[in-house]
């Protein structure tokens, strides 16, 4: 069934949405899930509530695309779990590492000005990781929105763990300096 026709299943409130939601997409956001909170029964109640989310918000929305609506609601779910339950290192989540690389970029310190220009920064980051190229840009995404590990990176491009390190080592070097070139203090 392709997405249209999920998505009408939604906008006419037919149960089947769901199923087959989880048929063409449960892998998918499990997956992301699961790079963030490194648990199963956490990652399949983030992945219940991603259709929860989904029901909920179509109708009124009808996303464009589909995957990246769940992949979002997904993702964020499974921020904030991960959030509310690590008052302690359970081990094995890609996220402390993942921020840590992050960390030399932005701030954690924000202000009231730095919220009132969140969105600026958002647009400038996505123009940099636009203008990266294909190679690049999948690397940068899939380690810093979906949080895989270089290793299942390098897996994927068929490179050596070392090589995407490294390549993610420039690329936030190159954003580092795109950044700062456009007046953000870093």
């Amino acid at each position: 069934m392709d997405d249209n026709d999920i998505i009408r299943l939604y906008w006419d409130r037919d149960e089947r949405a769901v199923a087959e939601t989880s048929a063409k997409y449960g892998r998918f956001c499990m997956n992301i899930a699961m790079n963030i909170l490194a648990d199963h029964e956490d990652s399949e109640e983030c992945v219940n509530d991603t259709y929860l989310k989904a029901w909920q918000a179509i109708p009124p929305q009808k996303p464009a695309f589909f995957q990246a609506f769940l992949g979002r609601i997904t993702r964020n779910l499974s921020l904030n779990r991960y959030n509310s339950r690590h008052t302690a290192k359970r081990g094995g989540s890609e996220i402390p590492l993942i921020l840590d690389e992050l960390c030399e970029i932005v701030s954690d310190k924000e202000g009231t000005e730095d919220r009132v220009l969140r969105k600026e920064l958002v647009n400038t980051i996505d123009r940099f990781i636009s203008a990266l190229p294909d190679e690049k840009r999948y690397i940068f995404i899939r380690r810093y929105w979906y949080s895989d590990s270089i290793s299942a990176i390098a897996d994927r491009l068929k490179r050596t763990e070392n090589s995407v390190s490294v390549e993610l080592f420039r690329i936030r070097k190159k954003l580092r300096a795109y950044l700062t070139e456009r007046g953000y203090d870093i």
